[in-house]
């Protein structure tokens, strides 16, 4: 008769209840209990999401109130007597009777319809509709205490990943050192991580012809991750890292796939196809604000889709917007958006901010790791702290680097992207008379990991009250997109100069401008 492992047989009784265990936990109730002043309204169910944060039904709630739910395009009505609350997609500032209100999280649409976050219930609902009340019942204590056992999991901290032209990266970040067994098969590669908790299933869509998606997810003690393909792989390459601890997997394109459209470094050039250009902020973050209330997501948007404009239609380029409208788009989803689709140069588009409200001038800025002085570090500081909007439970990184310079991508276009900005900048603060502050570098979350020279301008200060005046202004701002559409028309003839070069002259390299 065969023999059952100890540890085996010490399971199978505790699921069973033969075993008495120590310590009382209750279970964190699923639902908010919704109550007037004459009783209890019924129930409200939360929801969760993948940003980590708890949500409840629009429709739900109103029903619960006896109000009405009304939407009308990116914004919602939510009517209690003669009270209304009106939030808008994707933003975390709202009216509640008449009165203005952010939340921690935006409200959000998904396929169960309009979700508003949980901390509208405690901030907004009483302002709606006084004398309503919405908390989640007491906890039941499971009647059958639990086992006090040691932690062996490893904690899990990340799911990222990242397209190039020639590959695509994903990596998982954990708590702790983790160990892993790969199984790479032709349409879907499984990745086993060893003691992984994961505390519910992550999917990232990716979509960019090689991979389809990634799903991280928790299989007994273990984790799984799924990376399935939609595309051939030529080859598949893993890495255990540390500080933070990592996994690192790479998929390779075949090599004719990933030569076409792909980014050119100092060694060769082929005519520029494609600019994606990047208007900061949006959506629930307004970036910087002026004395008078002017905003940095209005300003440069505008300015964006101008340029834009400007460069496909003089210089033929074709110009992808990483949003169009007012959205808010995680940083690193933005040279995330310009990898995929193998663009030739990116240009992100700021307004500045600071203390001294004296402070004027465009200056033009590429991705270091080291800034250039005091200054470039904090206006870096100030654009960066945009990830602490991205998801409520995100953690701070003690390095900030470790976040944008992974994968160290953006060094084998140090030297182009510093000559784009140099030219862009000379561009603009010429034609306009403007002070020109430079060109600087410094560690900016949006410009880490893009495959392509990328720089970011910043085309004034709202903070001064002067120069808030001329960025609200249409002109200024058509202005300030034709500087900018006039540098990039100056650097494409020099890059064309340098493309007859290299075709007049087959096998040498570029050494000099």
């Amino acid at each position: 008769m065969a023999r059952w492992p100890a540890a085996l047989l010490f399971m199978c009784a505790v699921l069973m209840g033969a075993i008495p265990v120590e310590g009382a936990t209750p279970a964190r109730p699923a639902s908010f209990e919704v109550k007037g002043r004459a009783g209890s309204l019924g129930l409200l169910p939360v929801v969760s999401l993948d940003d980590g944060g708890s949500y409840v039904s629009a429709e739900r709630l109103a029903s619960l109130l006896k109000g009405s739910w009304s939407v009308k395009g990116p914004r919602a009505t939510l009517t209690v007597s003669s009270r209304t609350a009106q939030f808008t997609r994707d933003q975390a500032r709202l009216t509640v009777a008449g009165e203005a209100l952010t939340l921690e999280a935006p409200a959000r649409v998904t396929s169960k319809g309009w979700l508003l976050p949980e901390g509208f219930l405690a901030k907004g609902l009483g302002k709606l509709a006084p004398g309503i009340t919405a908390a989640r019942p007491m906890a039941a204590v499971e009647s059958r205490p639990r086992l006090k056992r040691v932690n062996t999991s490893v904690p899990f901290e990340e799911l990222r990943y990242r397209s190039y032209p020639s590959f695509t990266r994903i990596v998982v970040e954990a708590g702790a050192e983790l160990s892993y067994l790969v199984a790479a098969g032709q349409k879907e590669i499984r990745v086993r991580l060893s003691s992984l908790a994961v505390p519910a299933l992550r999917v990232e869509g990716i979509d960019d012809g090689l991979v389809k998606e990634v799903r991280l997810e928790s299989t007994g003690p273990d984790a799984l991750l799924k990376i399935v393909l939609e595309g051939r792989a030529a080859d598949v390459k893993t890495a255990s890292l540390q500080d933070p601890f990592r996994v690192v997997v790479d998929i390779y394109r075949p090599k004719e796939s990933a030569s076409q459209g792909a980014p050119k470094t100092n060694g060769g050039v082929t005519p520029l196809q494609l600019i994606v250009m990047d208007a900061g902020h949006g959506g629930h973050d307004s970036g910087a604000v002026g004395p008078t209330g002017v905003m940095e997501k209005d300003v440069v948007l505008d300015v964006t889709r101008r340029a834009a404009r400007m460069v496909e239609e003089g210089l033929g380029i074709k110009v992808a917007l990483s949003r169009s409208t007012d959205v808010f788009v995680p940083l690193r989803e933005r040279t995330n958006f310009a990898n995929k689709r193998r663009a030739d140069l990116f240009v992100s588009i700021h307004a500045n901010a600071h203390p001294r409200s004296v402070s004027e001038g465009v200056e033009v800025y590429f991705l270091s790791s080291e800034a250039t002085d005091n200054e470039s570090r904090q206006t870096a500081a100030i654009e960066n702290g945009v990830v602490e909007l991205e998801n409520p439970q995100s953690r701070q990184k003690t390095d900030m680097l470790k976040s944008i310079l992974w994968d160290m991508a953006q060094s084998e276009f140090q030297q182009e992207s510093s000559f784009l900005a140099e030219t862009v900048l000379d561009s603009t603060t010429r034609s306009l008379r403007l002070v020109n502050r430079g060109v600087k570098q410094a560690g900016f979350y949006v410009l880490g990991g893009a495959a392509m020279p990328a720089i970011l301008i910043e085309i004034g200060f709202l903070t001064n009250p002067r120069e808030e005046r001329k960025l609200a202004s249409p002109e200024h701002r058509e202005a300030l997109a034709k500087a900018i559409y006039a540098g990039l028309a100056e650097y494409k003839r020099r890059y064309d100069q340098r493309v007859r070069t290299v075709q007049s002259q087959p096998g040498k390299s570029e050494t000099s401008r």
